[in-house]
């Protein structure tokens, strides 16, 4: 899912224990910050970038609510074709400062957990496509991170080989641990043309959002899929009641990773102009439960004392923060259960009523 290149120092060995790898990190983040944030972005946008209207509003501003790294970030959405993006969007710099650290490096074990975890999720995005496509003898999923979609997709279709496309060096151990038949690392646009003609099937998870230029993508998703081949799209839905409700605490707004959120319609009909037909669209399938919880998270998260991390200029924390920290995530403890118990309540009736928080298209390359 990571499409900026995370290429870094090494964190450490695994010998080092965490406060020495944030010790052997934390020169290089201070000099990257030395003149602010400010070179980390390309200038504003005063159009839309998926239609070119000039009539933006401002829809959001945040902060890093994850790693907490130094910025501010806007999410602008277009008042003609309800696009959003963030504007000013960050550069190739800034998109490797950002992602630094996230997937790969001192975020790698927690992230990888996170993806292993998620087995019954993956099987429901697989099975989407069983209908259309029983027996797809080659698949590529495109952002694979680790390659741990693939293998549970495996267990769906047992005698289809998986690729994976990914940026960072998770795709390399992904094919090492046979996750993955072959994992390459790159940008999809640029392996296309090597990779032509070869897939019948082409997964894009939680995916599109992250990249600078969405509409290249899906052209080269059309380019490597064989002719009647299958695309599975499943993205953030900006028209989520959901992303109204909760403002910056909502989890898929996930700045600055998520760089463009395109409503349904927009993405139907772009798949429509380059060669594909539209053969399912879900959004309650593709329902996370988490919002609600996630905001929980977020919200006692951003009022506890800061971990230890090298973009922060002020050192380890002292004795007071180690203790305050932990004790204010324990107080927020039942505030998580009823999140966790509401969203589970509202799991059911969220593709009914507006809150669901993803939405899936698979579309089938006719021309």
């Amino acid at each position: 899912m990571t499409t900026a290149d995370p290429r870094q120092p090494s964190a450490g060995t695994a010998a080092e224990g965490p406060t020495d790898r944030v010790a052997a990190l934390r020169p290089a983040y201070q000099a990257d910050l030395a003149d602010g944030t400010g070179r980390f972005f390309h200038p504003r946008r005063t159009d839309c970038p998926w239609c070119a209207s000039t009539a933006l509003r401002t829809r959001l501003h945040t902060t890093d609510l994850l790693q907490h790294k130094p910025g501010r970030f806007v999410l602008d959405t277009c008042g003609d074709c309800g696009h959003t993006f963030q504007n000013p969007q960050l550069n190739d710099k800034g998109l490797e400062f950002y992602y630094r650290d996230f997937y790969d490096g001192l975020g790698e074990q927690r992230l990888a957990k996170t993806f292993a975890g998620r087995a019954a999720l993956h099987r429901r995005q697989a099975g989407s496509v069983l209908p259309h496509s029983p027996t797809p003898r080659d698949w590529l999923d495109v952002g694979t991170g680790h390659g741990h979609f693939c293998a549970t997709a495996r267990d769906v279709f047992p005698g289809t080989g998986f690729d994976g496309v990914d940026l960072s060096q998770g795709v390399e151990l992904a094919e090492r641990e046979g996750r993955l038949r072959r994992g390459l690392r790159g940008l999809l646009p640029e392996l296309a043309p090597r990779l032509a003609g070869q897939y019948d099937v082409v997964s894009m998870l939680h995916y599109l959002e992250h990249t600078t230029d969405p509409a290249r993508e899906l052209a080269a998703a059309h380019q490597v899929l064989r002719p009647g081949g299958l695309l599975l799209v499943e993205v953030p839905d900006p028209g989520s009641r959901f992303a109204r409700l909760l403002g910056r605490w909502w989890l898929p707004w996930l700045q600055p990773q998520h760089l463009h959120l395109t409503p349904v319609a927009n993405l139907r009909r772009r798949l429509e102009a380059i060669g594909f037909t539209v053969v399912a669209e879900q959004h309650g399938e593709a329902h996370d439960p988490i919002d609600l919880l996630a905001a929980a998270w977020l919200l006692l998260d951003h009022l506890a004392p800061r971990e230890d991390a090298p973009w922060h200029p002020d050192g380890p924390p002292g004795l007071l923060r180690r203790i305050l920290r932990p004790a204010l995530l324990l107080a927020g403890a039942p505030l998580l259960i009823a999140a966790m118990l509401l969203d589970r309540l509202l799991a059911p009736i969220a593709g009914r009523t507006g809150h669901s928080n993803a939405y899936r298209l698979l579309a089938r390359r006719t021309t």
